[in-house]
């Protein structure tokens, strides 16, 4: 289940560096609070993954708004 699980963080990972590398934004944010919180539930690697592509998909979602 371990390698399950860091195997879909390195995609994650991948997916957002390869698509876009001048573009992070909300990612360092995202990743900082997905982290602290996956880190808390044991899983920080994971959480990190996560809110870096949270917070990317929202400063996206904002940036077409306005």
């Amino acid at each position: 289940m371990k390698h399950l699980a860091v195997g879909i963080s390195a995609l994650t990972l991948a997916a957002l560096v390869g698509g876009a590398p001048a573009e992070a934004k909300g990612c360092l944010k995202g990743a900082v609070v997905g982290g602290v919180a996956g880190h808390m539930a044991g899983h920080g690697k994971m959480g990190a993954a996560a809110g870096c592509a949270i917070g990317h998909h929202n400063a996206n979602k904002k940036a077409k708004q306005g």
